[in-house]
């Protein structure tokens, strides 16, 4: 969000961050993200709901995944609230045109053997102020297989 806020301004496009984290937990990500793009800055808002009831009323649970305490967890996806149908059908297929060959994110669910595994052409760990090796990307292996491109 940080390294596109310019972009999503000019468009005149608003972002809200839904986290089942509390307050505490988002501070500390912002400083993660904000030390991981080079200097942006998080202006969006980073809604709490460490209660769950956002994610579960608006069915944005992943429907496989739990936390270590059996709680559903937040889909890591990108929920789009547009004025009219039109407007959202422009910006799905803008969004899958936009994505044909580009990197993906690596889940924090998924285990380095899993991600080696699942990537085998590799994957890169953004170094962040936490030391935490959760912000992985790769690039999706399917596009890469579907273009006809040779792993190194």
């Amino acid at each position: 969000m940080a390294a596109y806020a310019d972009k999503f301004s000019e468009l005149g496009v608003k972002l809200l961050g839904l986290s089942a984290d509390d307050v505490e937990s988002h501070n500390a990500w912002i400083k993660d993200i904000e030390a991981y793009c080079n200097g942006c800055k998080v202006t969006d808002p980073i809604a709490a709901d460490p209660e769950r009831r956002i994610i579960k009323e608006l069915n944005m649970v992943d429907p496989d995944e739990k936390d270590s305490s059996g709680n559903q967890v937040p889909s890591r996806a990108l929920h789009i609230v547009g004025r009219n149908m039109e407007e959202v059908v422009r910006v799905a297929e803008s969004l899958q045109r936009a994505a044909k060959g580009e990197a993906v994110v690596i889940s924090p669910s998924v285990s380095n053997e899993e991600a080696n595994r699942m990537f085998p052409q590799g994957y890169k760990t953004a170094d962040v102020p936490s030391n935490k090796g959760y912000l992985r990307s790769g690039a999706d292996p399917e596009k890469i297989a579907s273009k006809g491109s040779t792993r190194a």
